[in-house]
């Protein structure tokens, strides 16, 4: 190949990329508190990996994929994840606090406001989980229960992104 060939090859890998990167739309912002009164901001969570998961107490699927949610946290939370639970359930704060800590939720839980399920806009069914990259974009969206293989993967591809 000659010069000008490769430079033609780089500048459409160089756009072909940028193309791809714009493909992932924001996700919303929040500035919320936790049901233990912990302030969880999505502004402060920049440059980590974030799992937003939209759940319910009463959603078999959503108390199955707890305790991997909870495992995979505690394995990574010093790695830069993040997991922040919003529960779409219609009960007191106190009592999705004691289902969290019953439950080692250890990891931010959220009742989900209007608001924010319309920013998300995750769809008629639970549990639907997002995952965020480290520049605040949405790479993968699931809606049903998400295994432990699942976030194993995405944390692994996105941690080593730069």
């Amino acid at each position: 190949m000659n010069t000008m060939t490769l430079r033609i090859a780089a500048a459409v890998l160089a756009v072909a990329s940028l193309g791809a990167q714009a493909a992932y739309p924001p996700s919303p912002a929040f500035s919320v508190k936790d049901v233990a009164g912990r302030a969880v901001d999505s502004a402060a969570l920049r440059g980590k990996i974030v799992v937003v998961n939209f759940w319910a107490t009463w959603c078999p699927p959503c108390r199955a994929e707890i305790p991997d949610f909870a495992a995979f946290y505690k394995a990574n939370k010093a790695k830069g994840l993040e997991i922040v639970g919003f529960s779409v359930d219609e009960l007191p704060a106190a009592d999705i606090a004691a289902f969290a800590a019953k439950n080692k939720m250890t990891y931010p839980v959220v009742l989900a406001n209007a608001k924010i399920i319309r920013a998300f806009d995750p769809g008629g069914y639970i549990p639907t989980t997002f995952i965020i990259d480290k520049q605040g974009r949405i790479r993968h969206k699931q809606v049903g229960a998400v295994d432990l293989k699942t976030l194993e993967d995405w944390f692994r591809k996105l941690a080593a992104e730069i």
